[in-house]
């Protein structure tokens, strides 16, 4: 589990960070168009340090000293290899390699190193499952066993205990136990033993629907719900529908089929030294953990679901639609408080739920959050997405259980205290402008004549035309003229807040519209600043 985790802390396939780190020394940088060449050159000598690939500016600098941060945490963590990016507008922006892929022959961590991601391959399965949806194959309300008929026979913990939908597998409300790190070693289960293991039924945890609980399982579920319905394995389906579209050419979920020269081999710290991990096949649990990727080839995914925001106009031709993209962050009602991961001393609490292979999570500096971390054997990693700044943070290192959510996010805190995280502004309506130029005019005049035809019905039988009248002399007595304005704040089409620059002070505001055609104002609140 990762830091951020809603689990007990038990659980393993998304384990505990390493120790949290600070930034410490800065870096050099070398210029963004080096990435291109970068990726031409041969592999560095064994053990040496590669330079960061960054865009310069300000940017550069403060990824270069968060890089510092992951030196330091690979050190601590004993990660023999480590490699993360950000993407941000689209574009792979940073990207540093550090450490070896393989201890023996000591070849180091490049941009093409092939990773297991273990759990954050969820995210793939949770949209494969929507792309069926999509396409009219399945309903997420439906229950699972429409779809894998061994399931029919289970044995619900109680009498009153509602059959498990498609949807509550996607947000780990079936009602299974939580099953780290026994999931893990699922992963080369065949299909037919996978058969026998759901005709045989599950010992409930709690009854479905009734509260979240972590469950591989219910993935590896998923996943045969993906075959059953598509006509193809869940591998098949999600290389031929997601991974080649996007240009993810380099990833897949057999292992054994990955070069040795291009594999991040993994390992486990014991008895201080570093001992192979055993490598598993691809099997019937690969949906909930099994994916094998690159810095490049996930690079592509970060910037293809963020793509999904913000709502607009125009073409909509991708793998799903952009609605479909921002539905996997719609969590479940189970909210649950939990600690930000990383080393920031004013670290805040978050409500958190799960979506749809991610968790989801209001930060109170970073806004929505969507993350999910990787725990195998062999193998820890960690992703952030932060849809409203158009940023995602994204690490893999090659030790079991190594998840690097800790530097992940006090990098992307660092880049909001430096200013450089900044989410697209939100343009306010039409509506809403006109309204505020007349409610400016309003306060003005000192009467709600410039407010004429744009008041709904309530407005004046919450409060009189008259009281309003007194209301904005009461206002000026307070901070006098207001003569100019500065940018609204909208929340959405038909609400924002405002902020009027007047003679002694600040004039703070909210415009509320109605649901009419044309929209009109059904509240108008000021609330006075003064010097």
């Amino acid at each position: 589990m990762t830091g951020s985790d809603l689990r007990p802390a038990f659980h393993a396939c998304e384990r505990p960070a390493g120790p949290r780190m600070t930034p410490g020394r800065t870096v050099n940088f070398v210029n963004r168009w080096l990435l291109a060449l970068l990726l031409l050159l041969p592999a560095a000598p064994a053990m040496a340090q590669r330079e960061p690939v960054l865009e310069g500016g300000r940017t550069g600098e403060v990824l270069g000293q968060a890089d510092a941060a992951f030196l330091r945490w690979k050190a601590e963590a004993h990660a023999p290899g480590l490699v993360w990016g950000v993407v941000r507008d689209g574009k792979l922006v940073f990207l540093s390699v550090h450490g070896v892929q393989d201890v023996d022959a000591k070849r180091p961590v490049g941009p093409t190193t092939r990773f297991r991601i273990a759990s954050m391959t969820k995210a793939f399965t949770a949209l494969a499952i929507l792309s069926l949806r999509d396409a009219g194959k399945l309903s997420l309300d439906d229950p699972a066993e429409k779809y894998v008929p061994e399931m029919r026979g289970w044995r619900y913990p109680t009498t009153d205990s509602p059959r498990i939908r498609v949807r509550d597998l996607l947000g780990h409300v079936a009602g299974l136990v939580t099953d780290d790190p026994w999931g893990d070693r699922q992963q080369v289960l065949t299909q037919p033993e996978f058969t026998r293991m759901i005709a045989q039924g599950v010992p409930f945890s709690r009854a479905p629907q009734s509260g979240h609980e972590y469950s591989n399982y219910g993935y590896a579920l998923l996943g045969r719900i993906v075959s059953n319905v598509s006509g193809m394995p869940y591998r098949a389906y999600v290389e031929r529908t997601i991974l080649r579209p996007l240009g993810m050419n380099d990833t897949g979920f057999e292992v054994r089929d990955v070069p040795d020269t291009l594999l991040a081999r993994g390992y486990r710290w014991e008895n201080d030294a570093w001992s192979p991990e055993p490598v598993m096949r691809d099997g019937a649990f690969n949906a909930m953990g099994g994916l094998v990727t690159t810095a490049n080839d996930y690079a592509k995914w970060v910037r293809f679901l963020l793509s999904g925001w913000p709502a607009r106009d125009g073409a909509d031709a991708g793998l799903v639609k952009r609605a479909t993209i921002r539905e996997i962050a719609q969590g479940s009602n189970f909210v649950q408080y939990r600690q930000r991961p990383g080393g920031d001393a004013t670290t805040c609490r978050q409500a958190g739920a799960y979506g749809m292979g991610w968790r989801i999570g209001v930060d109170c500096d970073l806004g929505l959050t969507l993350s999910h971390g990787g725990g195998y054997p062999g193998y820890g990693s960690h992703v952030l997405l932060l849809p409203e700044a158009g940023v995602g943070i994204f690490a893999f290192a090659n030790r079991t259980y190594a998840g690097p959510s800790a530097p992940v996010w006090d990098a992307a805190l660092a880049l909001l205290k430096a200013g450089e995280l900044r989410g697209a502004a939100i343009q306010p309506a039409p509506a809403l402008v006109e309204m505020q130029q007349a409610a400016r005019a309003a306060y003005t005049s000192g009467n709600l004549a410039p407010l004429e035809g744009k008041l709904a019905m309530n407005f004046l039988l919450d409060r009189s035309a008259e009281n309003w009248a007194k209301e904005f002399a009461r206002l000026k007595t307070v901070v006098g003229e207001c003569p100019t304005a500065e940018p609204l704040a909208p929340s959405g089409n038909l609400s924002t807040a405002f902020r009027w620059n007047c003679i002694r002070g600040k004039l703070d505001g909210q415009i509320l519209l109605a649901p009419t055609t044309p929209p009109t104002i059904q509240a108008l609140r000021f609330t006075p600043q003064p010097n």
